[in-house]
């Protein structure tokens, strides 16, 4: 039997972007705390999505509850550094020689991929039960709005790349066991958000295959985002069709409005129907039961559309 996504100890959420994978992020967020788990959120490279949803002010680089036994997390890769130097090095003194050597801050800056594994290695810590950050609070689960497809990957290939550039010594150590972590399919899912158009699902079907070749990892769920509902049948449409025509065809004789309307009906008809063709395309070639989430019909996402959204994939996850 599947696990689910929320009984594990880390949710990779990725997807193309714009797909609106923080949204999902925090609705997962609030399900978990239906359920009796403390959870944060963390977002990378200090996106600050969270502060808006839940109108509150900057999270940064704090562990901020945002809702009850829900928290924020934005994490800054060079605060990430700085933190996991001071745990390695835990004399101050040259710890503080070390940063205000700019040399070492050059390289640091330099080195490919070093942000990547102090992000990842952040996520790592925070899933920990038994955590190296002083007085750092225990989280049943860690939500991880994840950069887009691309990088999201590659955010997770970091730490085998480290470990085998290393090949001996702590980073090699520390690579390890964050790798191990985040590729056990028991502690850590990783799930994507599409959007129903043609890119977002090509983004979403390359990922699945990438994602299980590269890392021997299988997407635990897929979220459709944004579907526009289905308000008319095919029949429906072909007689608002032929009634629009026949408008059309008594030289203005019909109602202006009446005729705006008609075509807005169509034009509603037709989204809906290629989105629907997108969802069963990413269905049929990726094999998986995707769970589909309503377009939201408001100026801003806040909490009471995040709530919409949770009670939708409540049952799924």
């Amino acid at each position: 039997m599947t696990t689910m996504p929320l009984e594990k100890r880390i949710v990779f959420l990725t997807g193309k972007g714009g797909v609106g994978k923080s949204t999902v992020a925090a609705a997962l967020g609030l399900v978990a705390t239906r359920r009796g788990k403390r959870t944060i959120v963390c977002e990378v490279a200090q996106q600050e999505r969270m502060s808006s949803v839940f109108h509150t002010e900057g999270v940064g680089y704090h562990e901020t509850e945002i809702a009850d036994d829900l928290y924020a997390f934005s994490i800054d890769p060079q605060r990430a550094l700085e933190e996991y130097l001071q745990l390695q090095i835990k004399i101050k003194p040259i710890y503080d020689l070390m940063f205000k050597n700019r040399i070492f801050t050059y390289f640091a800056a330099a080195t490919p991929g070093l942000r990547e594994l102090v992000t990842i290695g952040k996520v790592w810590e925070l899933a920990q039960l038994d955590r190296r950050v002083k007085r750092g609070a225990k989280y049943d689960l860690v939500i991880v709005d994840a950069p887009a497809t691309g990088h999201g990957i590659g955010i997770l290939r970091t730490p085998k790349t480290f470990s085998d550039i290393a090949r001996v010594g702590p980073i090699k150590r520390q690579a390890d066991a964050i790798y191990d972590f985040i590729t056990d399919s028991d502690l850590t899912s990783v799930c994507a958000v599409a959007w129903p158009e043609e890119m977002p699902v090509n983004e979403t079907l390359d990922l699945r295959r990438n994602l299980h070749e590269e890392l021997g990892l299988d997407l635990d769920r897929v979220f459709m985002n944004g579907l526009y509902p289905e308000l008319f049948s095919d029949d429906e449409a072909a007689t608002v069709r032929e009634r629009l025509e026949h408008d059309e065809a008594a030289n203005g004789a019909g109602s202006v409005v009446l005729r705006a309307a008609l075509r807005a009906a169509l034009s509603e008809h037709r989204r809906a129907t290629a989105q629907r063709e997108q969802l069963q395309r990413l269905r049929a070639e990726s094999g998986e039961d995707v769970v589909e989430l309503p377009f939201l019909f408001r100026a801003q996402v806040d909490m009471e559309a995040v709530a919409e959204l949770a009670d939708v994939i409540e049952d799924r996850v």
